[in-house]
């Protein structure tokens, strides 16, 4: 279907619809509703055993939507499109009176949900065996479609796409603008089409998400007294003290690639985005500029974790053995904390 928002922009959108029910069924509890993923016979073997693959846009232009219509109690039920894909037909997707109550009072009710396999699908939906499930009354469904389509622009996991979820739904009204929009002139969704459409600005956004996503792991460090930011343009991107030291310890942020070696081992690339003119050594680090790498692992993981390595035990360029080599191999000698890494 195609639809427009309030500013006359036009939406198109690809939605899965099913019903969603609170009835007495055997054996069941008198609080259970249920979303019934169901099309069709699905008592028939040809049936059961046809994958529905979901349909996105290979373009990401038009949305997909899958969702459950809870008419008796006037909400929509939210599942990932990117989980549900093939469609599981058959199945029912069970919640409680708790959620449904949650979300007529609030609009917006995010929750976590356990997903284990079946018959047809042994393994379950999703990695850590969670999938987020998001109840909103109808006058929000223009705010779940624009959650939704940053949602499969970044292919957000379960535990990204809850909290993702929660931060929409406590968002800012349309009328109070980040400054961004207020500076561009343009809404946040247009701002992050542009991103989306230029390589090269998402990969640099991308350094930003991981720093930020850095700042939020060291932040939550026991062992970590302070943080500031780098006030340079170059290394470090922190500056950190520690409980246990009374010196500072530098950090500079890298994306390790979403490549392995043949052999497995993930490796990131440390060095700087260009060299001098006529100085091909100049984009290499020296191995004084900062004390420990950060190697943060969505790429490979899709996981915003890191791994540390002190500057010094990184390995050195073959042609220039004062400086760090490009590529370095994240093996076990790099360590998931920064007071392991210091330790070493």
């Amino acid at each position: 279907m195609g639809i427009e928002d309030p500013d006359g922009r036009p939406i198109a959108l690809c939605a899965y619809v099913f019903t969603a029910t609170h009835q007495r069924i055997r054996n069941r509890p008198l609080d259970e509703h249920r979303l019934q993923i169901r099309y069709g016979d699905v008592n028939s073997d040809a049936w059961k055993a046809e994958d529905h693959p979901v349909g996105f846009d290979p373009l990401r232009s038009d949305i997909t939507l899958v969702l459950g219509v809870h008419e008796k109690a006037e909400l929509f039920i939210a599942a990932d499109p990117i989980a549900y894909d093939p469609l599981p037909m058959g199945i029912s997707v069970f919640f409680k009176d708790a959620e449904v109550e949650a979300a007529q009072k609030s609009g917006w009710h995010v929750w976590e949900r356990d997903n284990i396999g079946g018959v047809r699908r042994a393994d379950t939906r999703t990695e850590l065996g969670l999938e987020t499930l998001i109840a909103f009354r109808p006058e929000m469904l223009l705010k779940y479609i624009q959650f939704e389509r940053t949602a499969q622009r970044l292919g957000l996991d379960p535990p990204l796409r809850f909290r993702a979820a929660q931060e929409a739904g406590a968002g800012e009204s349309s009328d109070e603008l980040h400054a961004l929009e207020q500076q561009f002139g343009l809404k946040a969704h247009e701002i992050l089409d542009i991103i989306d459409e230029r390589p090269r600005l998402g990969i640099a956004v991308k350094g930003g998400v991981a720093e930020r996503h850095l700042e939020k792991a060291l932040a939550g460090d026991p062992d970590i007294a302070r943080i500031k930011l780098g006030e340079v343009d170059g290394p470090p991107d922190f500056i950190v003290n520690l409980h246990e030291r009374s010196d500072e310890v530098t950090i500079e942020c890298k994306n390790a690639s979403p490549q392995p070696y043949s052999d497995g081992t993930f490796k990131v690339e440390t060095q700087k985005t260009r060299a001098s003119k006529g100085d091909p050594k100049s984009r290499l680090y020296e191995p004084t500029q900062f004390d420990v790498v950060a190697a943060c692992m969505y790429g490979p993981l899709k996981e915003w974790t890191f791994r540390y390595k002190r500057s010094a035990l990184l390995a050195r360029d073959t042609r220039f053995e004062d400086r760090i080599a490009a590529i370095q191999r994240i093996d076990g000698s790099w360590a998931s904390t920064l007071q392991e890494a210091l330790a070493r």
